[in-house]
């Protein structure tokens, strides 16, 4: 089992274990000799982050670890966590890495990793990568030492990726837009794309200062936006997360969509024009059952993986399918993209408010959600609570009630200490009652 990734890279609160500039350092030099090719020619990682503090202190030490290992480090500054993906293979480097705890408070940080195909690593990677670590890296010599320049345009190459992945020529005149970039990585080129493409853009989150990013405001925390929409009137509100691989969409009302809402549009959609390949939306086992059902009476399948993005998109790879995310937001396009991509994702909402000439709050609820009820529990390093005899026979009795009438889906977190007790049912009073008993059973385990 890998005892320092998760589900998305190495991921913590900065300053303590993993999350310092000495574990950065030694992860940089180790993902460095693990990407480098021996058979000679250029070495060359790009490092993006977003908006933290303490960005500037992992960035370095990466940069340390990667260029003592050989590796030429081209630095791209606060960009979205997709134009991370996007540049590791355009620019043809051995390894791309976005410094980002994504939607996370601000005093916490992580470290993912991009292929030199553009994907995030899989597990074996990842594991081989730790046992590098812990066996420590013999550094280049003197005469091969990487180095460190920064790039200026990785914004404006990203941007004209995302226009792209529009009609030739679609365009947002008329529309008015809310883009609420969570003080984070999109804050600048967000509010560009959609100008560009001749929205009114009202911006919210756009001003960082390094400890404010995801604080009262984007993919987690909506309630600023939504309100914003309504006061000014627009047509649409986009909410990124701190990394902009998130979005969630709020009608003109303020009525707030999620992931699996902004899927089935796209999923339905591209199945009309034949474009859905593989016949199938790929989603994560927290997707809503009415997802599932919705999709089901258009004839589109449902391929269900674990939480996370990179295992959706290694779903979508293996099976051949180009539509896939999570209800949390990450939308993944393949088409177009190697990760979840929100600001794209959100554009591909506003093209179909165009195309069909219909208000966002008549494409954003395309189905009505099963009642899910999700309630967390923390705990600390070291405990198993899930591997208690009690808890067990408590998730063993909440499945017996919910049989036939719901589900029931018990999970730890890959990103926090906590663990994810997830039920769905019709039944208002059942769902209560089961999601109760295994939260208190892991509570007491906890204790």
């Amino acid at each position: 089992m890998r005892k320092l990734f998760g589900t998305d890279g190495v991921r913590g609160t900065a300053n303590i274990h993993p999350m310092t500039a000495d574990m950065a350092l030694r992860i940089g030099a180790a993902v460095g000799r693990y990407f480098r090719r021996e058979n000679g020619g250029v070495h060359r990682v790009v490092i993006g982050k977003d908006t933290r503090l303490s960005g500037y202190m992992f960035e370095s030490a990466l940069t340390a670890g990667l260029t003592s290992t050989g590796m030429n480090v081209l630095l791209l500054g606060p960009v979205p966590t997709p134009a991370v993906g996007l540049m590791t293979r355009s620019m043809r480097a051995d390894l791309g890495v976005m410094i980002s705890a994504s939607h996370n408070p601000a005093d916490d940080n992580g470290i993912k990793f991009f292929g030199p195909d553009g994907y995030k690593l899989s597990d074996e990677a990842e594991l081989e990568i730790e046992a590098l670590i812990d066996a420590g890296v013999e550094p280049a010599q003197a005469q091969n030492i990487g180095r460190a320049k920064r790039i200026d345009d990785a914004r404006f190459r990203y941007g004209e990726r995302v226009k792209s992945s529009l009609p030739r020529d679609m365009r947002l005149d008329g529309l008015k837009v809310v883009i609420d970039c969570a003080n984070g990585a999109a804050h600048r080129a967000a509010p560009e794309i959609l100008w560009e493409l001749g929205a009114d853009v009202v911006p919210l989150g756009v001003s960082p200062d390094g400890k404010n990013i995801n604080r009262g405001c984007g993919s987690t925390q909506p309630t600023a936006a939504a309100e914003a929409v309504v006061a000014h009137g627009a047509d649409v509100g986009i909410c990124l997360d701190g990394d902009a691989d998130r979005v969630i969409v709020i009608d003109e009302t303020g009525a707030v969509a999620d992931g699996d809402q902004l899927m089935a549009l796209l999923a339905s959609s591209w199945a009309e024009d034949g474009r859905l390949s593989g016949g199938a939306l790929v989603a994560t086992v927290m997707s809503n059952l009415g997802l599932e059902r919705f999709l089901n009476e258009r004839g589109i399948g449902l391929e269900r993986t674990g939480v996370g993005d990179r295992y959706v998109v290694e779903r979508m790879r293996a099976g051949g399918f180009n539509l896939g995310g999570e209800q949390s937001g990450h939308i993944v396009m393949s088409d177009y993209a190697t990760t979840g991509d929100g600001l794209m994702a959100g554009l591909h909402f506003l093209a179909e408010m165009v195309r069909r000439g219909q208000k966002a709050s008549e494409l954003a609820q395309q189905f009505t959600p099963v009642p899910q009820l999700l309630k967390n529990v923390r705990f600390t390093a070291g405990q198993l609570p899930l591997e208690v005899d009690s808890v067990q026979d408590a998730i063993s009795h909440a499945e017996g009630q919910l049989n036939g009438q719901g589900r029931l889906l018990i999970r730890k977190s890959g990103t926090e200490p906590l663990i994810r007790v997830m039920a769905e049912s019709e039944d208002p009073e059942l769902l209560e009652r089961t999601v109760g008993e295994v939260v208190k059973a892991v509570e007491a385990a906890t204790a």
